[in-house]
């Protein structure tokens, strides 16, 4: 079962080369990522003198961070994995794929990350807001909640399925592809009603940025519980207890 591979980790691995090596490309890689779907988001305001949200806006968004995810697990991918997320992480040590102590490690890089991107844009844009994630007019909180839920279990769901399963064969050369599309294909079934983070790094940021806390905690509860839930069936179902051959790619 996935719950004996949880591991803590030793000390020595917080300062470890190879897991600092780690932690600098998720820093990086979560700063690009942010930098580009955070920065579409206020270009885009600029251009429509801050107008509200359009279905040009929503398809924008859905694209920059589909196009940015990919680029952003393709780089750090064979140095850290490529998580880009603390829910992500937290979804691969719920199923015993990295230890507590390097999670943290992760944790503290992605947040910096998010939090630096958020800075410069601010800086680059003289001024300009980077808006924190919001409820819609018409959407409650568990709303939301559930919401932030479903749509970071499809993208855990998704890593799990192309990037760590060891039986993933060619389907983990199309993984960061595969990953950016779920992500953005949840912004457009999600982004009108809550913002559609799946991502607590991609909320702390300009939260932290525009010192706008409301609400807050459903960006961080609610892809954890979705990252958990699918750390726990993918490695338990799919890996744990899996004794059959994978098919021939010509059976598919």
């Amino acid at each position: 079962m996935p719950i004996r591979n949880i591991a803590v980790g030793r000390p020595e691995e917080t300062y470890h080369p190879d897991a600092l090596r780690a932690a600098l490309a998720e820093f990086i890689s979560t700063l690009i990522f942010v930098f580009a779907g955070e920065g579409s988001g206020m270009a885009f305001a600029k251009l429509t003198d801050d107008a509200a949200n359009t279905p040009a806006g929503l398809v924008a968004a859905a694209l920059a961070h589909a196009f940015g995810l990919f680029v952003a697990v393709s780089i750090s991918a064979n140095i850290s994995g490529g998580h880009v997320n603390p829910a992500v992480t937290f979804g691969a040590f719920i199923g015993g794929n990295i230890s507590l102590l390097r999670g943290i490690l992760y944790w503290i890089a992605q947040l910096l990350g998010a939090t630096v991107a958020c800075g410069l844009l601010k800086f680059v844009t003289n001024g300009q807001t980077t808006a924190a994630f919001s409820l819609s007019s018409g959407v409650g909180v568990w709303n939301a909640f559930v919401f932030e839920i479903v749509m970071t279990f499809g993208l855990v769901y998704t890593v799990y399925a192309t990037a760590i399963d060891p039986k993933n064969g060619s389907v983990g050369t199309i993984a960061p592809i595969a990953i950016g599309f779920i992500v953005g294909a949840n912004i457009l079934a999600g982004g009108a009603f809550d913002g559609a983070s799946m991502n607590p790094a991609v909320s702390f940021g300009p939260a932290l940025v525009s010192w706008s806390w409301e609400n807050h905690w459903v960006y961080w509860a609610g892809p954890l519980i979705g990252a958990g839930l699918a750390g726990l069936i993918y490695e338990f179902v799919f890996i744990g207890n899996s004794g059959h051959e994978q098919l021939p790619s010509t059976d598919y």
